[in-house]
């Protein structure tokens, strides 16, 4: 996560915190569909790792380790097994029959502002097939409902046009620029997005994505 997310922070209870810290603590997939991506296990490292490997996936993602190997990809799952503990983030896996990985998510939270981040890739042939506008929209509405949050922020490179696009149409309100953090250290400027449940309710029960 980047330091300066997210903009808008509003005090929970603690009640509510270890609520909802408990709920991260819970989850095991992501939404209660068959084929709905699972919590990733450190056995999935060569698995996701290939899928990382790929220009096209990792290059706009600054949250991804650096240098990116098996092994590196293997301390980053089990980082995010450790925040599922802390009741502060998950790592999901999409699996195909095959072995393969075609798509990961990445949710991070902030229990005490009821805030939460989700970030994540498909394989390339998942691309141009709206796959990704349709499962960001399952998951932010997932994240809502299964973990009780009250806002979600987004952010993407100033040069990732896709995920610009699609959370501008997706009714998220820009909030500016902000400075992230890689885990090397390295940093890039991002864009980013806001909405709140009550403004993402509003637009599902308008029929809008």
């Amino acid at each position: 996560m980047t330091d300066g997310i997210p903009v808008t922070r509003r005090l929970v209870s603690a009640q509510r915190a270890d609520n909802i810290r408990q709920m991260v603590r819970r989850a095991e997939t992501l939404g209660d569909a068959p084929d709905a991506s699972r919590l990733a296990r450190p056995d999935d490292a060569p698995a996701l790792y290939a899928l990382l490997s790929d220009p096209a996936v990792h290059a706009p993602i600054y949250t991804l380790p650096r240098p990116l190997t098996e092994a590196s990809v293997q301390a980053f799952i089990q980082s995010h097994l450790d925040e599922r503990e802390a009741g502060t983030g998950l790592l999901f896996v999409r699996a195909a029959e095959d072995g393969r990985i075609m798509g990961y998510s990445d949710v991070q939270v902030w229990p005490h502002w009821a805030a939460g981040e989700l970030g994540g890739a498909l394989h390339p042939s998942e691309h141009n097939r709206r796959q990704g506008t349709r499962g960001a929209a399952a998951s932010f509405d997932w994240m809502f409902e299964s973990l009780d949050l009250d806002l979600l922020c987004e952010t993407a490179s100033l040069e990732n046009v896709p995920t610009q696009r699609m959370l501008d149409g997706m009714g998220f309100e820009r909030k500016g620029e902000v400075e992230s953090r890689r885990p090397d250290g390295s940093a890039r400027w991002s864009l980013v997005w806001e909405m709140t449940r009550d403004a993402w309710r509003a637009r599902q029960g308008a029929g809008q994505p």
